[in-house]
């Protein structure tokens, strides 16, 4: 696994604990930055956890509007942070192709979730990622 990789599920990690405990994300990976209680925190999981914090209300309402028949409350807790990294990746990360981000995220729930979780986190990606030339103009 790459280090790219690895930071990814590091964030994953974070966003999903700081979802289940109702804490702020940012403070959550700041406190580790430099802890000798866990393992070195790598910059990309800071800039992907900051990424997401920062555009999370624009990264929800789309997650919520291509992820047919569900919202966001009733996915897995885990998919939602996949999907939130995946999606901050695709819009704002100008240094990760498309395929990418995506491929990294199915990658992640095929390691972290459901059986059903990569096809539908597939599925959510994939059609935002039709649009998201039209979304980068307006971001």
């Amino acid at each position: 696994m790459g280090a790219r990789s690895k930071a990814r599920k590091r964030a994953v990690d974070i966003l999903f604990e700081a979802d289940l405990r109702g804490e702020d994300p940012v403070t959550l990976v700041a406190g580790r930055v430099g802890s000798a209680d866990v393992p070195p925190v790598n910059d990309y999981t800071v800039t992907l956890v900051e990424g997401v914090k920062a555009h999370q209300a624009r990264i929800d309402d789309l997650i919520s509007e291509h992820a047919e028949g569900w919202t966001l409350q009733r996915m897995p807790a885990v998919d939602r942070a996949v999907l939130r990294i995946g999606l901050y990746e695709l819009l704002w990360a100008t240094d990760v192709p498309d395929a990418v981000a995506i491929d990294e995220a199915i990658e992640l729930a095929k390691g972290l979730s459901t059986d059903d979780s990569p096809r539908f986190i597939n599925g959510v990606l994939g059609r935002i990622a039709v649009i998201a030339d039209q979304l980068r103009a307006v971001l």
